[in-house]
């Protein structure tokens, strides 16, 4: 709960800058743009947490959004898929990459930085294979898909919710139940804790370790759908490059420890609201784009070197008092 308001804090802080150099940051139209790519961002966020927790790491998320955003047109514009038929094909492939990769890590016992590399260029390949290396899009024929991302809910005077806000607010209440309220991700968090002793204590941790993988990947493949319903124009070998880690850098930044064991779906859902909005703030102020990684990386650098400074001092503290 500290680490969130600590989260939280800086994002207020970051946004009272921001208004003060740059009047027209807070302009509705400004403030729409932030909020609807912060729920794209924070979708793939939740999605990258759940394996953070158990210690492991997704590096194929943005690979994943790739496919599956190419895929999806052109499944339903070339080979005239219907749309119902389409989405739920991506979105099994998706969960079936998931499959693999939990098999690999869990039976094979390959390293999840090793196979997520790995699907990371595989993936991508493929996109670019089966696509032809083309760009793909819906066109004018299914403008009523591209509501499905692009719809406005009216709030006050100019100012609008994007409905993909509303994905994401669904999407991290369900998450937040099911690791809160549920034995799953009571035992999400004990592997991630100590995977040794959540074996020894009855915990399938191979099962719960694929789970968490398969909802990472599908989580990514709902990202992607609504991402391609938004754009409407994707290059397969650049759509969703980098977005693993935005991912994982939001995923840190909110409270994930990569060890494992640690991490709140409302610090990830702020700390993607936070990159995001670091991320337009260079853009209105004129920062060059080329330092955008450079913003990231340093925010992200600050924030664990805080975090390790935190538990140290808290540390020393409960040493103090039981030698006192």
């Amino acid at each position: 709960m500290k680490r969130t308001l600590g989260i939280l804090c800086i994002l207020i802080v970051v946004v009272i800058v921001s208004r003060i150099a740059e009047p027209n940051f807070l302009i509705s139209r400004n403030v729409s743009n932030v909020t609807q790519w912060s729920a794209y961002f924070a979708i793939l966020s939740i999605g990258a947490m759940f394996v953070i927790i158990t210690g492991g790491i997704d590096l194929s998320i943005g690979s994943v959004v790739g496919l599956v955003g190419c895929l999806l047109p052109l499944l339903i514009v070339k080979h005239n898929w219907s749309p119902s038929v389409a989405i739920p094909f991506v979105i099994g492939i998706s969960a079936t990459i998931g499959v693999i990769h939990g098999l690999l890590i869990t039976r094979a016992k390959l390293q999840p930085f090793v196979v997520t590399l790995c699907g990371l260029m595989i993936y991508r390949g493929m996109a670019r294979w089966i696509t032809g290396d083309n760009n793909q899009g819906f066109g004018n024929k299914f403008d009523y898909l591209l509501e499905i991302s692009r719809w406005k809910i009216p709030l006050y005077k100019d100012y609008v919710l994007p409905i993909p806000v509303v994905y994401m607010l669904v999407i991290a209440i369900i998450a937040a139940i099911f690791l809160n309220q549920t034995v799953w991700g009571r035992y999400l968090y004990a592997i991630g804790r100590n995977e040794q002793a959540a074996h020894f204590s009855g915990i399938n941790t191979n099962r719960m370790k694929l789970i968490a993988y398969v909802i990472c990947s599908t989580i990514a493949g709902l990202g992607g759908i609504l991402l391609a319903f938004d754009l409407n124009s994707m290059q397969p070998s650049s759509h969703g490059n980098a977005y693993e880690l935005y991912a994982i850098a939001a995923a840190v930044l909110g409270g994930c420890s990569l060890r494992g064991g640690e991490g709140s779906v409302a610090g990830v859902v702020i700390g993607a609201v936070l990159l995001r909005t670091l991320y337009n703030a260079n853009n209105m102020l004129g920062i060059p784009t080329t330092l955008e990684f450079v913003t990231i990386g340093t925010v992200l650098l600050l924030g664990v070197l805080a975090d390790e400074g935190v538990k140290w001092y808290a540390h020393r503290r409960k040493l103090a008092r039981s030698t006192a």
